[in-house]
């Protein structure tokens, strides 16, 4: 009985204690294998996934397009991503996100964890064809019918970003409470109670935004999904 006890103690004490064991790499380090996107945006560059704005004149984006990851929908997850952006230009982590086909197949609208060099604007949340900015960087919110909000401050400071350095963004979507970090610190906490647009799961994806060029790059992407 004591040895029984004894194995069972080591089993628990050899069980891992950290949740990062538990997330998935969406990226491989050599190609778009599991992502869809315009060729003529989407690339790997020294083995980082790569969006960038076409450089022919004819090819110039109409509107903003997104490399969407195929791996089905996503509803309650976490993800952690590494990204540098160049430009005077944004980008963002689209999720629970639906299909645009009037723009293309590689348009979608939904939730954005933006990634933006506006101090106020860096990891907000936006939501894309939709209700727009739902929370600047510092708020915490709850998003209410008819466009109306409740918005509080969040402890912390909120200093602008390099991010042509390597960045950390994560997202937390759990139910209708939906959380966004920038280098490990909370950027806003939302809770969407607007019943007509509030989205329980949707696509994946990342954007590159229409306008002036711009070059954003991850070396990681990493994803847990809660509901599975």
């Amino acid at each position: 009985m004591l040895r029984s006890l004894l194995c069972i103690a080591l089993l628990i004490a050899a069980a891992p204690l950290h949740a990062e064991e538990e997330f998935v790499e969406l990226f491989n380090g050599k190609n778009l294998d599991g992502w869809k996107g315009d060729a003529k945006v989407w690339s790997v560059e020294e083995g980082l996934i790569t969006g960038k704005s076409p450089e022919a004149e004819e090819d110039k984006l109409k509107s903003n397009t997104f490399a969407i990851w195929d791996g089905g929908e996503v509803g309650d997850f976490e993800l952690i991503a590494e990204f540098r952006l160049e430009g005077d230009n944004n980008s963002g982590v689209q999720y629970r996100a639906q299909p645009n086909p009037k723009n293309g197949p590689f348009s979608i609208v939904g939730y954005q964890a933006d990634i933006h060099p506006a101090a106020n604007y860096t990891g907000m949340l936006y939501d894309e064809g939709g209700r727009g900015i739902a929370a600047e960087r510092g708020q915490k919110v709850t998003l209410q019918a008819d466009d109306k909000k409740e918005v509080k401050p969040l402890d912390g400071k909120f200093d602008p970003v390099d991010l042509s350095d390597w960045t950390t963004i994560e997202v937390q979507a759990v139910g209708n409470r939906l959380i966004h970090k920038i280098n490990g610190d909370v950027a806003v906490d939302v809770t969407d109670e607007d019943p007509k647009n509030a989205k329980a799961k949707g696509l994946l994806a990342l954007q590159v935004h229409a306008g002036p060029d711009m070059k954003v790059q991850y070396r990681s992407i990493k994803l847990k999904q809660l509901d599975k």
